[in-house]
Formats: C-alpha cells, sequence, structure tokens
C-alpha cells in the first residue's frame, strides 16, 4: 500500500509537522509518487517510521536512530530492544500485582506475610544506588547506612519493609480522615518515621528528616512511590515532618 502525508499522519496520529521534519532530515522519506506527483509512502517506508517510534520511545536521540537505521543489523538492534521491552513489562507486571494487593488490603483484606513481598515486587532500590553514591557518598549517613545494611539479611528486609509499609499506611489513614499535618496523630506517625530511619540505616535528626521530607516531593521518583498509598501522601508527609 502507499500513503500521502496526510493519510499516514492520520493513520499514525504523527503529525504532519513530524513527518515533514524526519523527511527533510532524512530519517524517513516517502519513497513514491503518485500519478499526480504526490510523495507517498510505502511499506517499507511505514516500517522505517514505526522503527523510528520504538526507538524514540526507548529514548534514543534521532541521530543515533539513524545510525542504527542505516547498520548492517537493525533486526539485532530490534531483537535487543526487544529484550528490553520484555524486562520493563516483567516489572510492570509485578508492579501491577502489587498495587492490586495494597488495593485488596486497603479493601479490608487481611494481610498476609506472603504479602509483604508481593507488595514490594517491581520497586528495586538498587536501581538508584549508584546515583546516591554519587550524590552522597561523602556524607556520614550514606557510609553509616551503607554499614548497617551490609549486615541485613531477608529477615531485617523483610521487618522493614513490613514497618515502613505500615507507617506510609497511617499517613494515609490520616489524610483522609482530613487530620491536620498538626494533629497530635500525625506527629506520633512523623516520629514513628524519624525513629524507624535512625533504627535501621542512620541517626535521624528531625533536621535530616525535614531534609528528606522536602525530597519527597522534589523528586517524582520518591513522590510516584509514596503516593501509591494515596493521591497527595507525599506532600502530606512533608508537610508534616516541616510543619
Amino acid at each position: 500500500m502507499a500513503f500521502t502525508v496526510g493519510e499516514l499522519a492520520k493513520l499514525t496520529g504523527i503529525t504532519v509537522r513530524t513527518l515533514h521534519h524526519y523527511d527533510q532530515i532524512g530519517l524517513v522519506q516517502p519513497s513514491d509518487r503518485s500519478d499526480a506527483g504526490y510523495r507517498l509512502y510505502g511499506d517499507a517506508d511505514v516500517l522505517r517510521l514505526q522503527q523510528v517510534l520504538l526507538y524514540r520511545e526507548l529514548g534514543l536521540p534521532l541521530d543515533q536512530i539513524a545510525g542504527v537505521l542505516e547498520s548492517r543489523a537493525p533486526r539485532a538492534a530490534l531483537a535487543k530492544h526487544r529484550e528490553t521491552l520484555l524486562a520493563k513489562r516483567a516489572n510492570l507486571d509485578a508492579m501491577l500485582a502489587a498495587l492490586d494487593t495494597a488495593l485488596a488490603i486497603e479493601e479490608g483484606r487481611e494481610m498476609k506475610p506472603e504479602d509483604v513481598k508481593t507488595m514490594f515486587d517491581g520497586f528495586d532500590p538498587a536501581k538508584y544506588e549508584d546515583e546516591a553514591r554519587e550524590r552522597w557518598g561523602h556524607t556520614e549517613a550514606y557510609k553509616e547506612s551503607a554499614r548497617r545494611t551490609k549486615t541485613y539479611g531477608k529477615a531485617e528486609w523483610d521487618a522493614i519493609k513490613s514497618e515502613a509499609d505500615g507507617i506510609y499506611r497511617r499517613f494515609a489513614e490520616l489524610m483522609r480522615e482530613g487530620a491536620s499535618p498538626t494533629d497530635a496523630r500525625v506527629r506520633g506517625v512523623v516520629e514513628a518515621h524519624r525513629a524507624h530511619i535512625d533504627r535501621w540505616f542512620y541517626p535521624c535528626s528531625p533536621e535530616f528528616q525535614r531534609n528528606l521530607a522536602a525530597m519527597y516531593i522534589a523528586d517524582p521518583r520518591f513522590t510516584e512511590n509514596i503516593d501509591r498509598y494515596g493521591a497527595g501522601v507525599a506532600q502530606f508527609i512533608h508537610d508534616a515532618v516541616v510543619g
């Protein structure tokens, strides 16, 4: 089949402007013309466009995409990225299962020991270890945390996860009840949050806790993870800690 730029834009949802840009830089160019002189995209052009969008979704800049497509092994590159997508899908499936478990417990189902593991599947703290080392590796808090956690086994990590889940869940409950961040009950959970960090990771002063709370809303990754307990929980914790 063959498509004009307008037809292809309508079918794919890609703007005509974007298609023109890809044409101008030689990334995806119509390879045929109609009897009336209109430039047409053929099957191979459409396939190339699909590959460009795939690589864009994977985060590659346009100049690198052009290099991959012009290489002698585009199929090998596609196969490699397919493996990456499969790994991401497995991680997303684990996160969905974790969220389903959390929702079921929120609705009143009794928590079971195996639920603790399920609720934290798909969330990999080690993923940010290099970044954490780069940002805070020189600090005494990081060094102390690394020293302590090095000795932890499954039992300790299960206890940490269960305790942290209880703290965040309590924050969420109080927020939904309409409690003020200065409410005495909320202040109690703030202290439990500080003590949890102090007990398991490093000495956590109220000032250090305020710095953490600021990061909860400054870094979208922290916000997203905490807001699994309810939209706005990260902000509520921040307001409770710094208030």
